[in-house]
């Protein structure tokens, strides 16, 4: 609620990574700079040619792994995949060194080679190299090990690699999405709950749409999710494990039950409890099932949202009299202001990497998503829009994800509500293509 308005099954099947041995190195530093407050000028040209395979079903999943590790990092902005039409060299042996010099003519500066092989036991074998083509360079090398239909994921492993090792930042292409997936009339939306990974791929529902489910988060380990539902007229939080599609409830609490989180260490979840015209924050220990309030006034506190050490809590509030952003510590203690602009503030969201926080703000009429410094400073407006609303994380805390709705007419139509990225620089926001309409996305950790 904001006051306006797996570990993977199929991946348990044996997916081994093995360094391969550099050709040669350079120093392991960035060759990429982020600056976040002026942005990337321009994306590094890179070159990312199909992968070798000796049969032809080799050679189609080492065109559908070039594609997909393009394509990821294409979507960050900072790299800039060259036309495979362009290429010079050929590339047939993945072990020897490449014709840097055909390289350089295209304008590449970074290479990427691989080939794909079907073991004799039925398993796909990945082995990649990222090259600095005017260092002429090895900088790294790996090979991946796995069931053929995990190719997608050794895809995403390989850019989050290459994303790392010319950046120095984490990756995070190895991540699944949690939404809400929307159909219907605006005046009878059917709310399903949907999964996919973070480009669209392996989309599925997890619900039926009987019950209006809301507000989905990932558990640490991304093996459960949180949500509420309201399967019985009123909202309670449920628990769904991913791997078994086990459906629990965590609890019937009297009153409305708003944007239950998991703590850091996935013991508890947080969330906001409404009763008798305000509303306080609880967390419930999962072990226990124990209930502890943390806040206790006669305003509305909502959307908690744990700093990743666990120690402070991020929540809106209107006790001051507006709808504000505040910190307090795990306990409830310290409570102390920290967003003081025009407008009225929601939906905060602690960054994984503790640096910055999240939020929706609503002001002359329009919405944005911003960050902030946890102690207020530093606030920066990314997008704006009729309304976007829900900012969701990427895990290395660089990439938010939300949701933007456009406006309906007279007659009731629009309304559509589709899901967006957007980096920290705010300069390249994308839309995260769904079946259907979406909202409340949620992001999640690595998988391990």
């Amino acid at each position: 609620m904001t006051l306006f308005s797996l570990r993977r099954g199929a991946l348990c099947l044996g997916l081994t990574l093995v360094a391969l041995l550099a050709l040669g190195s350079v120093p392991a530093k960035a060759l990429l700079n982020i600056d976040i407050n002026k942005g990337v000028t321009e994306p590094m040209p890179i070159a990312v040619p199909v992968f070798v395979g000796k049969s032809p079903s080799e050679t189609q999943v080492g065109r559908d792994l070039a594609q997909v590790i393009s394509t990821d990092l294409e979507r960050s902005g900072l790299f800039l995949p060259l036309d495979p039409r362009s290429f010079i060299q050929n590339v047939v042996d993945t072990s020897a060194p490449p014709r840097f010099g055909d390289w350089r003519i295209i304008k590449a500066q970074a290479l990427v080679t691989g080939g794909a092989t079907v073991q004799p036991d039925g398993r796909l074998q990945v082995e990649f190299r990222l090259w600095d083509v005017t260092a002429e360079q090895q900088l790294v090398g790996n090979r991946y090990i796995a069931t053929q239909q995990n190719w997608r994921r050794i895809a995403h492993q390989i850019a989050d690699q290459i994303y790392k090792r010319i950046t120095g930042e984490e990756g995070y292409f190895d991540t699944r999405i949690v939404y809400i997936s929307e159909t219907g009339p605006q005046d009878k939306r059917v709310k399903r709950l949907a999964i996919m990974d973070q480009d669209g791929a392996n989309h599925r529902y997890m619900t039926d749409g009987r019950s209006l489910v809301l507000t989905p988060r990932f558990s640490p380990t991304t093996q459960e999710i949180t949500y509420l539902s309201y399967g019985r007229g009123s909202p309670r939080v449920f628990l769904f494990n991913i791997d078994t599609g086990q459906q629990e409830v965590l609890g019937d609490f009297p009153g409305m039950t708003f944007a239950p989180r998991f703590s850091p260490d996935g013991n508890k979840v947080i969330m906001s409890l409404a009763a008798e015209g305000h509303s306080d924050i609880y967390t419930l220990d999962l072990r226990t099932r124990a209930a502890t309030r943390i806040t206790n006034s006669a305003a509305i506190d909502t959307s908690p949202s744990y700093s990743p050490d666990g120690r402070r809590i991020v929540f809106n509030s209107d006790r001051g009299g507006t709808q504000q952003l505040y910190t307090m510590n795990a306990d409830g203690s310290d409570a102390k202001r920290i967003s003081f602009g025009q407008g009225r503030y929601g939906t905060p969201v602690w960054s994984p990497r503790g640096d910055l926080i999240a939020f929706t703000k609503f002001d002359a009429s329009k919405f944005y998503i911003g960050v902030m410094r946890p102690d207020g400073s530093g606030e920066r407006l990314l997008t704006d829009s009729f309304l976007v609303e829900a900012p969701t994380w990427a895990p290395n805390g660089r990439v938010l994800m939300y949701f933007k709705q456009t406006p309906t007419d007279t007659r009731g139509r629009g309304g559509s509500s589709r899901l967006y990225s957007i980096d920290l620089t705010g300069r390249n926001e994308r839309e995260v293509i769904t079946p259907q309409d979406a909202s409340d996305p949620a992001w999640s950790p690595l998988i391990p």
